[in-house]
């Protein structure tokens, strides 16, 4: 396994001292949060939407420096962003680059040449890929996952893209990544290594390609990134071949996804966008987010097996490696050359990486090559893949969307802020409403008050004029009086005036009446002074009187007047009240009138709020009832499991009661059995410590007979490593002779029944031991089937059987169904191994543990049993088909070959029968759905698992009683799928061969 640190061997390195001083003409800016322009719309460069090709040379490694054989084959010109690659002295052809990047390029001029732009682009709201090409050993690795512990320049394109990201990133943007490895055709999660073979889902619609059970981690800063990174690679298959030491066997895919908000001041003008699609039918901005996502991919290198030196296991991933590079140059191809097929689904590695060519992303590619003429074919390759993909265009697409989680967000502050300016609005107007109303009771009261008051007054007055009127009316009939006085006064003196005329005439006649003439006279004048001022008094009087009328007059005019204008100010000061409570009542109600209308504004776009709440409510309603419905079908199908559990347990409960009182019967015998045991077991093991001093620890020198084998120690290197270690290869002679020297010593000086008798010992350490030891034993090369009869006649089968049904031990358990499966080889055992209940044995283990490693034990197991048409029916009804099928569920790929070999074999088996006449009816395995489950996995990856299967349907084809249903389950389509495109021409003839012999298929060809 990688170490966490994983470093590129010296020679593969570019050393950081030598800066290249070529101008660097495709670079952009850095990218920082407040100098960034904005870049111009990608169709104005007509080619900033084809794949950017870069071409790095690696420097010589060691061994080529001392070989003085093969001279270098490639010639850079950086300045003119060509190659020249030399065939041999005369010949050479010419190559041009986006980039050509010479052994003395930095890590820094790499990523800003290569990733850089790419990286814009993202944080721009454009998807893009980056991706490294090359023979093993070429510096791939190095490029872009370097972390550079001790020195920060040797930093790969994987950091330094998160670093900018990170930079450029605000507070409300999101960084999240996903780090996954393709290893043997399955996708595995590098942060979350028990996730082992994840899916690939495709969006029909927009056709966009995921992975949604890999693990999805926020970054927080660099840090963060680094320590991940380190995780990832920790975490990555590696191993050491002759053309590079620390060879990466999968690829490796970083994904990174970027969530930013659209800004007004960012958007980019789209000519063909005729309206504001940014905007509701209110007016108002909506808020927009850019998702984009970065794939950075680290290929596996691919290699040629002769110079690799890959044997084993190294094989095999040397197979997928190169099958999934040349499904992916398929595709390069396909792109190149503008076909109207692209066979993206030929590989899971071209169906991740089907948006990055052809697809929506901004692709930049690096191929990376060595100097050395010795690897001239492979470089031509990767050169001539270059070129290739040089010819692929993209259509680079933004991905921007409404962000309907923060409009909704915002909608409801809206709201809950609209509702409390409502409420505030209609408290003030209560208030307001309130106050109105409370003045207008005091006006009412002040305006009672007053008409009452004026009433008053009103009536005061009335009396007052009244009684003027009437001591007016008396004056003026006492005036009148006096005027009456008067004028008799008047007529009195004029007559004694006529009188005194008469007198003075009379005295002039009568000189004796004149003493008593002037007595008359003096008193009549003194009478006519007193009349005189008598009527002087009654003038002033009378003067005085009509002043003092003309005075009532002026005060009753007075009051009148104060009266008509005390009314008047009354009247007035209401009016002036009246209209300034009208004015403001008028205000009010236009006031009131307003928020009336804003508040049916609002309640419109308080009713589209809702809409929108509710349209959202009723997605996430349906997306959680469909969610309770699968949980719900999830916990009924629990249920019913753990009520079968439980009835199995009480079953074994009152089993084990049973069989408690039958040994509480032995118990004592046994005792005293055991004191006489454990003495021998302590002499036996100590012969153990002998013998883990004699086999190594590492058991490097022992070989199996089957690939299934290889899982049965957990620590050893001769079986299946769980932590992906390579064995350094070795040649099958050396292997075997080691293997027989110790299993030679095993058996010499320890003894076949003193191991097998550690099989019962209470040390876990010490039965694992031993079934390791029996294990081998049984895989022996040459002498398996002397070995095999000494296990079994010494009772090591039977030891095995009850250490599977008693032990609890997952290693045990997995180490002796991996022994038994060994045992099961020879047809003798088989037989003996069913008839002992290890069949029943096996499938219980299959149904109580979930381990792939243990279910690749047991199904290989089974599937050797499957060889022998004896044991079929016995199988069934032991459940061992049932079994087998039912670890196929667990989608393992090692675990589903044994299925589909088991199936081969029992299939195979039965149609032998039945052409020897000694079977008639359809098969068991229709009786247990193994055809539906043969037919579902018909397209396989595997090739090996996919002839099994193709076997398995031809073999069950045969039997004509099986015809009915291959017809109904789609099994006859199947069968001629194979007769067409099967890659083994054996099974092609045998499925032609069975359709032609089969009355049923001719007759449904002949229908169709």
């Amino acid at each position: 396994m990688a170490s966490s640190g994983r470093v590129l061997h010296k020679s593969e390195r570019p050393p950081s001292s030598v800066r290249s001083k070529v101008p660097i003409s495709n670079s952009r800016r850095s990218v920082t949060p407040t100098s960034r322009t904005r870049p111009q719309p990608l169709d104005t460069d007509p080619e900033s939407e084809r794949v950017r090709v870069a071409v790095r040379l690696r420097p010589r490694n060691s061994e080529e420096l001392l070989d003085a054989d093969y001279s270098d084959c490639v010639e850079l010109q950086p300045e003119l962003k060509r190659l020249n690659l030399r065939k041999n002295n005369w010949s050479s052809e010419s190559f041009k680059f986006d980039e050509v990047l010479s052994e003395s390029a930095s890590q820094k001029r790499v990523y800003e040449v290569v990733a850089k732009p790419v990286v814009e682009s993202v944080l721009d709201g454009y998807n893009g890929t980056i991706m490294a090409y090359g023979q093993t050993g070429t510096g791939k690795t190095y490029t872009l996952g370097s972390v550079g512990k001790d020195d920060a320049s040797e930093r790969g394109i994987m950091i330094r893209a998160l670093e900018d990201i990170i930079t450029n990133a605000s507070v409300s943007d999101t960084v999240e990544i996903s780090y996954l490895q393709l290893y043997m055709e399955a996708v595995q999660d590098l942060l979350a290594p028990e996730k082992i073979n994840i899916p690939i889902v495709e969006d029909a619609k927009i056709g966009e390609v995921s992975v949604p059970g890999a693990a999805i981690i926020k970054i927080t800063n660099l840090d963060h990134f680094l320590q991940l990174l380190q995780i990832g690679e920790t975490n990555r298959h590696a191993a050491n071949t002759k053309m590079n030491t620390e060879s990466s066997r999968s690829h490796a895919i970083l994904m990174v996804y970027i969530r930013r908000s659209a800004h007004e001041k960012e958007e980019i003008d789209v000519s063909y966008q005729g309206n504001d699609s940014t905007t509701n039918r209110h007016g108002h901005h909506l808020p927009t987010i850019r998702k984009s996502k970065l794939l950075i991919v680290d290929l596996a290198g691919s290699e040629r097996i002769n110079k690799s030196g890959s044997e084993g296991h190294l094989l095999e991933e040397a197979k997928c490696i190169n099958l999934s590079l040349t499904s992916l140059g398929k595709c390069i191809n396909a792109l190149a050359e503008h076909s109207p097929h692209i066979p993206t689904r030929d590989s899971k590695l071209t169906r991740l990486l089907r948006d990055s060519f052809g697809g929506s992303a901004r692709t930049s590619l690096i191929v990376t090559i060595g100097p050395s003429s010795r690897n001239y074919a492979e470089t031509t390759s990767t050169i001539m893949f270059g070129q290739r993909a040089m010819k692929v265009v993209n259509t680079v697409k933004l991905k921007e969307e409404f962000d309907y989680e923060s409009l909704c967000r915002t909608l409801e502050n809206q709201v809950d802020h609209l509702n409390a300016e409502i409420d505030r609005q209609q408290k003030l107007r209560e208030k307001d409403n309130n106050e109105i109303e409370k003045k207008l009771k005091e006006f009412q009261k002040s305006s009672a008050e007053a008409e009452k008051s004026l009433v008053v007054r009103t009536e005061f007055l009335e009396k007052e004029n009244t009684q003027l009127k009437s001591d007016t009316k008396g004056l003026v009939k006492e005036l009148d009086s006096l005027k009456e006085q008067n004028s008799m006064l008047l007529n009195e003196i004029t007559r004694v005036q006529t009188s005194l005329k008469n007198s003075k005439l009379q005295q002039l006649e009568n000189s004796t009446y004149q003493k008593l003439l002037a007595d008359t006279t003096q008193m009549y004048e003194k009478k006519i002074a007193d009349l005189m001022k008598q009527l002087e008094n009654e003038c002033a009087r009378s003067d005085n009187a009509e002043e003092q009328l003309e005075r009532m007059k002026k005060r009753l005019s007075d009051a009148d007047k104060s009266l008509q204008m005390e009314n008047a100010g009354y009247q007035r000061a209401l009016a002036e009240t009246t209209r300034m409570y009208e004015e403001r009542i008028a205000e009010l109600n236009q006031q009131l009138e307003d928020e009336h209308a804003h508040f049916d504004g609002v309640e419109e776009q308080l009713h589209s709020t809702e809409k929108l709440l509710n349209d959202n409510q009723n997605a996430v309603k349906i997306y959680e009832e469909k969610e309770i419905l699968e949980l719900r079908m999830r916990l009924e199908e629990m249920h019913e499991a753990a009520v079968h559990e439980l009835q199995q347990l009480n079953m074994e409960y009152k089993n084990l009661q049973l069989e408690k009182e039958g040994l509480s019967d032995e118990l004592h015998t046994m005792r005293q059995n055991l004191q006489v045991e454990e003495k021998r077991r302590k002499q036996a093991e100590n012969e153990l410590l002998n013998i883990k001093k004699i086999v190594p620890e590492s058991e490097d020198a022992i070989e199996v007979k089957k690939p299934y084998m290889q899982e049965i120690s957990k620590g050893s290197s001769a079986f299946h490593n769980e932590q992906g270690l390579q064995v350094p290869s070795q040649s099958r002679d050396s292997i075997t002779g080691g293997h027989k020297s110790t299993i030679a010593k095993i058996c010499e000086e320890v003894g076949i029944p003193k191991i097998l008798s550690l099989l019962t010992s209470r040390d876990v350490d010490v039965q694992i031991h031993a079934v390791k030891v029996v294990a081998n034993l049984a895989a022996e090369v040459l002498i398996a089937d002397i070995n095999q009869e000494k296990i079994v006649q010494e009772g090591g089968l039977d030891a095995l059987l009850a250490l599977l049904e008693s032990s609890q031990n997952p290693t045990a358990l997995r180490v002796a169904s991996g022994a038994i499966a060994n045992l099961a080889m020879n047809e003798m055992n088989q037989s003996l191994i069913t008839s002992k209940g290890g069949a029943q044995l096996l499938a219980n283990i299959a149904s109580k543990t979930d381990d792939p490693q243990t279910l690749r034990m047991v199904a290989g197991a089974i599937a050797n049993l499957c060889g022998n048409e004896k044991l079929h029916v016995m199988l069934k009804e032991d459940g061992a088909i049932k079994a087998l099928l039912g670890m196929a569920r667990t989608g393992n790929a090692d675990v589903v070959a044994q299925v589909a070999r088991g199936l081969a074999n029992f299939a195979k088996c039965e149609s032998r029968r039945i052409i020897q006449g000694y079977w008639r009816g359809r098969s068991l395995l229709i009786e247990d759905g193994a055809l539906s489950w043969l037919v579902a996995n018909g397209n396989t990856t595997s090739t090996s698992t996919r002839r099994h299967i193709e076997l398995a349907i031809c073999h069950l084809a045969q039997n004509e009683d099986n015809a009915k249903y291959f017809v109904s389950s789609g099994g006859f389509k199947e069968l001629i799928e194979i007769s067409n495109s099967s890659t083994r021409d054996d099974i092609r003839s045998l499925a032609k061969k069975t359709i032609r012999l089969s009355p049923s298929f001719q007759t449904v060809m002949r229908a169709e």
